[in-house]
């Protein structure tokens, strides 16, 4: 497999970083620290550029917060500048690395996402008469940093882009790596210890890493273990099958190929199911052939646009701030048979500011 060098100039070219700035500002005009690199552009660009040539570029720190979806979550939010620089990196890097992934790999990538992999589910469904669902058990805070940056090494070989790509993971917060101490085969007591690990949830950069993390093991399920009818998006995998006991055999299987990337299997959320019964599954009950919104998925978005009201009545949001947001559930929802659900929501609440009135459409 031919590594992907001699990318660094076009990295650090103005009119990359250039337009990874315009896609790190997407939906986030009215935020102060997008807002004042704006304002000064071109000085912000060429000072980043100086820095990044020379070496003396340093991520900044991180702010934390946690969001309560289901589950809480730890979530590192990245300074603007450093959002540019990821844009910049993936810019160039991405397109042709992505280009290796499995087909069936559906997370944060070009024309595939959630409705993408459940349509590829919904079709196999159709064939077979149980699923196997699996997570992996925290899964960004125990990626462990040894292994991603030898995984990288694996597509590239460009020592300035390696040594950003270090430094990104070098800085992740330590916040995000609370994790339980496990053993693997070969650890003696103090490995767990000494091995970094934890990407922030939150970074463009840990997106990336969460799909290249798993690619060796995508691989394995498809070409070493022969399961045609296996997919993942991020960390939530199915495969399919009409034999219980092949797919608890299987899932024996994976549970091994994933110690070898120092992960485990969530022990509770990896079961079989017959695909009749619906699977609880990226946000939807999917059947084979049709899906339901999960009850949590519309009342989390009811609680999000009440919040958005009050902002923008307040003056703290504006309609681009909101919008991006409701467009995207809007879309989620309109995957399932939700008009009823939508029609309530919109109807119940409206956004008012002053004299005028914004009311959005379901």
């Amino acid at each position: 497999m031919k590594r992907l060098g001699g990318i660094w100039p076009r990295i650090v070219a103005f009119d990359n970083l250039l337009a990874a700035f315009h896609r790190a500002r997407c939906g986030k005009r009215r935020r102060p620290a997008v807002a004042s690199f704006d304002l000064s552009l071109e000085s912000e660009l060429i000072n980043l550029q100086r820095e990044l040539v020379s070496g003396e570029y340093m991520p900044g720190e991180y702010r934390l917060f946690t969001i309560y979806e289901r589950k809480p979550r730890l979530i590192a939010a990245a300074p603007f500048r450093d959002r540019v620089v990821h844009h910049a990196l993936l810019n160039v890097i991405e397109p042709p690395l992505d280009r290796r992934f499995i087909f069936d790999s559906y997370a944060c990538r070009h024309g595939k996402g959630t409705h993408a992999a459940i349509g590829r589910y919904q079709g196999w469904a159709q064939r077979y008469r149980y699923a196997l669902k699996m997570d992996i058990a925290r899964y960004f805070p125990s990626i462990d940093h040894e292994l991603l940056k030898g995984k990288l090494r694996r597509y590239l070989k460009d020592q300035r882009t390696l040594a950003l790509l270090d430094r990104i993971i070098d800085e992740s917060p330590r916040a995000t790596a609370e994790v339980p101490l496990n053993y693997f085969p070969g650890d003696d007591l103090f490995t767990p210890l000494e091995r970094r690990s934890g990407i922030p949830i939150g970074n463009l950069t840990s997106q990336f890493f969460a799909n290249l993390y798993l690619d060796r093991f995508d691989h394995v399920v498809k070409e070493k273990l022969g399961v045609v009818t296996y997919l993942r998006y991020v960390d939530d995998m199915v495969a399919l099958g009409n034999d219980k006991s092949q797919l608890a055999d299987l899932r024996d299987s994976l549970a091994a190929e994933l110690a070898k990337d120092r992960l485990r299997l969530h022990p509770k959320k990896a079961h079989i199911v017959p695909v009749r019964c619906g699977l609880d599954w990226l946000g939807y009950t999917v059947f084979p052939d049709r899906r339901r919104l999960r009850n949590d998925n519309g009342w989390r978005f009811i609680r999000k646009l009440r919040r958005f009201a009050a902002g923008y009545a307040a003056g703290r949001l504006g309609w681009d701030d909101i919008d991006p947001a409701v467009q995207s559930w809007i879309g989620h929802a309109r995957h399932a048979d939700t008009e009823g659900l939508r029609a309530r929501i919109f109807s119940d609440i409206v956004f008012r500011r002053g004299a005028g009135q914004t009311t959005a459409s379901g």
